[in-house]
């Protein structure tokens, strides 16, 4: 005799998490094809940019916990926007082991440019949600992603 196991239910909050991973995805995916297409660079990149110019005396450690990507990938991508001309790493002035990242004036123009391209994007690609529903919407994932980051869920490595 067979015995077969009840499928396990799917609860409410299942479907929300595909709808919330699929619709990052895809505005994601929207918002950095337009900052390539006027820009020239990827919204990955953006993200870099705005937490070196954040964040002051950022290090690649404060851009990995920020973005919850590893110290590795945060390198890797940091020598690129340096290659790039758009930031630099400077000697930290108390501990000779570590950099600190600096946005160049390259960088801070192609910031400075992208950001209302982000915004316009964004603006667009969320219309179809009422701005009451969308402040709804932030409170709710501002205080799960509070929660998220207090109990260290979703770290890499």
């Amino acid at each position: 005799m067979t015995h077969v196991t009840p499928a396990t239910p799917v609860t409410p909050v299942t479907p929300v998490f595909t709808d919330l991973v699929r619709v990052e995805t895809r505005l994601y995916n929207a918002v950095s094809a337009r900052l390539r297409a006027e820009q020239g660079l990827g919204l990955g990149q953006f993200e870099f940019l705005e937490v070196v110019d954040r964040v002051p005396g950022c290090r690649v450690l404060d851009i990995a916990g920020e973005l919850a990507i590893t110290v590795g990938a945060v390198s890797k991508a940091v020598d690129r926007l340096v290659a790039a001309g758009w930031c630099e790493r400077v000697a930290h002035p108390q501990d000779r082991r570590s950099s600190v990242l600096r946005l160049t004036p390259e960088g801070e123009e192609r910031l400075a440019a992208s950001r209302p391209v982000v915004e316009s994007a964004l603006l667009s690609l969320t219309s179809a949600v009422s701005p009451d529903d969308l402040a709804r919407v932030a409170s709710v994932l501002v205080t799960l992603r509070a929660a998220l980051e207090a109990g260290s869920h979703g770290r890499p490595g």
